[in-house]
């Protein structure tokens, strides 16, 4: 789950079937009484006919939990944390970087680095349609090391320099989900 959206479908489910729940976040619900195998058959259709899918493998929900810390890093965070990212994974889902890494490329087939760069540079784009932050105060939010190195990673990652998109007219940013 990655959108508020998605929180509220799943809190609907949950009521219509008459559960209690103490935690809804994203990729993850707390649920007060044990569900009976009808009422899982009846959440997981209620969820597709949302488009949302229940998951009950613990890697997709290990993988589902990388995406949804990073997503909340970069697009909710008001600054990304000035912290090395394999620290602040670790520390956030408390297992070991190593492990993270090589699960999250096993099953996604690209890196939990290149997945960071993909979200940052949507923030960027983002930020640059708002045009209310400069590309320095822009660089220091998402804690590049530099106006340069972030110019640098938005041309390899779009092909076109800060500059130039926020001067088209058509500005092309993808969906949170799409990332």
């Amino acid at each position: 789950m990655v959108s508020i959206r998605c929180k509220m479908i799943v809190r609907s489910e949950l009521d219509k079937l008459g559960l209690h729940y103490t935690r809804v976040e994203l990729g993850e619900v707390n649920v007060k009484e044990k569900i009976t195998p009808e009422q899982l058959v009846q959440f997981k259709a209620g969820l597709l006919k949302s488009g949302l899918e229940l998951m009950d493998d613990k890697k997709a929900i290990l993988i589902e939990r990388i995406k949804n810390v990073i997503v909340e890093m970069v697009h909710y965070e008001d600054e990304v944390p000035k912290v090395n990212f394999s620290d602040y994974l670790s520390g956030k889902l408390k297992y070991d970087y190593t492990y993270l890494a090589n699960l999250f490329s096993e099953v996604t087939g690209t890196t939990i680095e290149q997945y960071i760069i993909s979200h940052k540079i949507e923030r960027v784009k983002e930020l640059l349609i708002y045009d209310e932050l400069s590309l320095t105060e822009i660089s220091y939010r998402l804690n590049y090391s530099s106006v340069a190195h972030l110019s640098n990673q938005f041309r390899k990652v779009t092909g076109l320099t800060p500059t130039f998109f926020k001067n088209l007219k058509h500005k092309k940013r993808s969906t949170l989900e799409n990332v």
